[in-house]
């Protein structure tokens, strides 16, 4: 992960669990100095179909923040990113998935690496 290159990316690892086997999706960094693993999961379940045909046979996929501003019915502006994560074949063919942290701690700590 190359935060000073504005470049950050989802990785993705094989475990088992109940004799399954199923990727596990996460970012790493660093924030003041501590090494973090970010959870990172589809918006749904059928998503995981999605990200194994984003990342294809490679490990590593970008990640990319979405911006957006919308108002409240209160007329305040909320702003913030959705993530997708990124990936362009050898013909220059683009696959995205939605993605967003797993838990509310998971978020926290993706909007401090995103600074």
């Amino acid at each position: 992960m190359a935060k000073k290159e504005n470049v950050i990316v989802v990785e993705r690892e094989l475990i088992e669990k109940n004799g399954k086997s199923f990727y596990t999706y996460f970012i790493k960094g660093s924030i003041r100095g501590k090494d973090v693993k970010i959870a990172v999961t589809p918006p749904d379940f059928g998503g995981y179909t999605v990200l194994d045909i984003v990342f294809g046979n490679e490990m590593k996929a970008e990640l990319v923040a979405v911006p957006y501003e919308l108002k409240d019915a209160s007329g305040n502006v909320v702003s913030g990113n959705s993530f997708l994560v990124r990936s362009v074949d050898e013909n220059g063919e683009i696959y995205e998935c939605k993605i967003k942290p797993f838990k509310a701690s998971d978020k926290s700590l993706l909007k401090m690496l995103m600074r």
